[in-house]
């Protein structure tokens, strides 16, 4: 099953320097999740191929604008466009408010449904919960409400052995309780077993989407052992002081996580308008947990194929 992400934009507060406020796109299973949707994601989405029609689930961390303010936009061209399927937009509370006012003051009647599932930062709860994958808040500790996102598969059926099933010309009636971890029992009363005729499945993949946050160890028992973790690094460790202030982290910081976490691979993004480049952040967060890269515009991480 295809699972991975596309960044869309990964600066921090404003656009700069050829990079866009936060958006990423996952593709779980050819269907499109959007995370974050900051001004300027319509023109990314353009600029790498990502088609709003075929996005149905966005996620809104917080309402901080580097992470809202192209929400009402898309949604706009959705409606001009002719979209009718319904879309699911998860969020916090008051933005619903906002999208409310909007579209009241344009004259504007969209023409398909918006289901709005308000998100909470007291607790973790699972919001998305579908054949291919769950949804889980993950709280986290900003100068407002704010939460990340787990996405995590569901564990997939046991897989075929082809050869072993035409060799024993297995009727295709019976592949479904195959994949389900049944035996078989032929005509003749031989019984074969399922691990002789079928393969386990894949162990589950998973991606800790931790926005704007301050480094908080409360929420590192949620996303331990992620198969990627993409952590805010807004600043260099030598900001320290700032990124307290501001409740974010550094790109140190976001190495730790990943290192205390467990996690198989860290990105590292939101990067403040002040670095032109983006070498001395990587370096850093490598210099604790080797397996980082940089949330780069246009690129797609590959979680699962």
């Amino acid at each position: 099953m295809k699972f991975e992400v596309t960044i869309l934009g990964s600066s921090s507060a404003t656009p700069i320097f050829n990079r866009n406020p936060t958006a990423q796109v996952l593709n779980i299973n050819e269907k499109l999740y959007l995370i974050d949707c900051a001004e300027g994601t319509q023109q990314q989405m353009l600029r790498f191929d990502v088609k709003g029609s075929r996005i149905d689930y966005i996620f809104i961390s917080h309402l901080h604008g580097d992470h809202y303010l192209g929400l009402v936009g898309l949604m706009s061209s959705m409606h001009l466009n002719g979209r009718t399927k319904k879309l699911q937009l998860f969020c916090p509370a008051p933005l619903k408010e906002l999208i409310d006012l909007q579209l009241k003051y344009s004259e504007t009647t969209l023409h398909y449904p918006v289901e709005f599932i308000f998100t909470r930062t007291d607790v973790s709860e699972v919001i998305l919960d579908n054949q291919d994958i769950t949804v889980e808040t993950i709280p986290l500790d900003h100068r407002i409400s704010c939460t990340g996102f787990l996405f995590k598969q569901k564990k997939r059926m046991r897989k075929l052995i082809k050869d072993r099933i035409e060799e024993l010309q297995i009727p295709v009636p019976y592949f479904t309780a195959l994949k389900k971890g049944r035996d078989y029992e032929a005509a003749d009363g031989t019984v074969y077993k399922n691990d002789t005729l079928t393969v386990d499945s894949a162990e589950p993949k998973s991606y800790a989407y931790c926005s704007d946050t301050l480094y908080n160890p409360k929420y590192f028992a949620q996303i331990t052992g992620a198969s990627l973790l993409y952590h805010e690094a807004t600043f260099l460790n030598d900001m320290l002081d700032r990124a307290n202030q501001t409740h974010h982290t550094t790109a140190l910081q976001a190495a730790q996580v990943a290192l205390d976490t467990k996690a198989g691979k860290l990105i590292i993004g939101h990067f403040s308008a002040r670095y032109k480049t983006l070498n001395e952040l990587l370096d850093e967060a490598q210099s604790v947990f080797p397996n980082t890269e940089l949330a780069i515009e246009g690129k797609t991480f590959i979680i699962s194929e």
